[in-house]
């Protein structure tokens, strides 16, 4: 018999606050996280304005050995999970430490320290002078590496790369693995560091960004009839995964549980999500089917909805295709609005506001949204400018990767 499987922790290091309690308080609130760039000039670029961490120092939270070896992507995973760690309380000391696991994600990994030597290289006419730590720092699975190193957790540990669907790959991994018996606890989620020129200057070139850069903060609208693309996000998402018997039995916080997870491919296009979301679709009904639900269940739909002219629209098709003509009582909402699209770290970011919504009985808005798409039918029901109360019971959130991934979670009020 499968185990059941619940949220004990989180943490969160996002363009709208340094960890969950201010996260929250300024998605409800319905702020927008974007400006003009300042981690390097991009006054050139298409686009020159992205989602950046605020008031946010590293050296405040490792030390300098750490910074050394570890890319930036790895020092937000350590950040976010330390708080999902302390606040998730559980005790290593009374555990086996190969019953805590890591299953992290992260789409791009370390492209920052990439680029800084291999622009070292070329500067160096030819001369070999790389860091002894450079591939340590650049490669996906340092960031949970780093973490079991950082806190003795000798369990199953690695890393999943599905571009944009990453976070919910490693949650669906992570729920697979506790439910079968395999791990007590798997602290799980993702982070990406992306604002650097080559990343920006890659999605620029695509004109997959927005290139409002006389409006920032309005310039993610999705499903708005002028939407024009993303704005590019960093930081991180962390979830303590448990076992349920075992977080009951030492009196642990309850969150939420993780009722079921699913991951399509849409066997289409290399970045273009299929225009019927027939991939998307099957992904939601699987994921309802492993939870006892239905489309008319969920109360709330976190909608990866990125601001892009195709991606929104086919996301809509994918939802209704999976009502087949039931009801669609779930308020519908996408939260990039305010973080930007923080590419592999964005399931983790939204996972937590689809479980602090269960917790509280709000729904944050979508902001910058002011003539819905006139292809959106009318009677699915959109949550914006304003956090609205409303009981949630059940949380559905939706992630899309380039490559054609489709990865979704589903979360229920225990």
């Amino acid at each position: 018999m499968l185990k059941r499987v619940v949220i004990t922790g989180m943490g969160a290091l996002t363009p709208l606050g340094n960890d969950v309690k201010t996260y929250w308080e300024n998605i409800v609130a319905g702020k927008s996280g974007a400006a003009t760039i300042t981690r390097f000039d991009a006054s050139l670029f298409r686009t020159q304005f992205a989602c950046e961490l605020k008031d946010f120092n590293i050296a405040d939270h490792l030390d300098k050995a750490d910074l050394k070896r570890t890319d930036t992507f790895t020092q937000y995973a350590l950040v976010a999970s330390d708080e999902a760690i302390k606040d998730s309380g559980f005790d290593l000391n009374k555990m086996d430490p190969f019953d805590v696991g890591i299953i992290w994600g992260s789409g791009q990994g370390g492209m920052e320290t990439f680029e800084e030597q291999v622009t070292e290289y070329a500067k160096g006419n030819g001369q070999p002078r790389f860091s002894p730590f450079f591939v340590p720092k650049f490669i996906s699975n340092m960031a949970s590496g780093m973490m079991s190193i950082r806190n003795g957790f000798m369990g199953i540990n690695y890393t999943t790369v599905s571009a944009c669907a990453t976070s919910n790959t490693a949650i669906m991994d992570a729920l697979n693995y506790i439910r079968l018996g395999k791990a007590k606890i798997i602290v799980t989620g993702g982070s990406e560091a992306p604002i650097t020129p080559a990343s920006i200057g890659g999605f620029s070139s695509m004109k997959a960004m927005s290139a409002r850069n006389d409006d920032p903060q309005h310039a993610s609208r999705p499903f708005d009839v002028e939407r024009d693309g993303f704005v590019m996000g960093e930081g991180a998402g962390a979830l303590v995964l448990e076992e349920y018997e075992h977080a009951v039995a030492r009196g642990a916080h309850i969150y939420a549980e993780v009722t079921g997870a699913s991951m399509t491919a849409d066997a289409y296009h290399m970045t273009a999500t299929h225009p019927e979301g027939l991939g998307a679709a099957r992904a939601m009904q699987q994921a309802l089917n492993e939870s006892g639900l239905t489309i008319a269940d969920v109360d709330y739909l976190n909608m990866h909805a990125t601001s892009t002219p195709v991606g929104d629209i086919s996301e809509v098709n994918a939802v209704l295709a999976v009502s087949k003509g039931q009801n669609i009582n779930a308020i519908i909402g996408s939260t990039k609005s305010m973080t930007g699209h923080l590419l592999g770290a964005a399931g983790a970011i939204e996972a937590i506001v689809a479980i602090k919504s269960i917790e509280n009985g709000v729904i944050p808005p979508t902001i910058n949204t002011t003539a819905i798409d006139p292809a959106i039918p009318g009677h699915l029901k959109f949550v914006l400018n304003e956090a609205i109360d409303h009981k949630v019971k059940v949380a559905m959130s939706n992630t899309f990767g380039f490559g054609g991934h489709n990865g979704i979670a589903v979360f229920r009020a225990v």
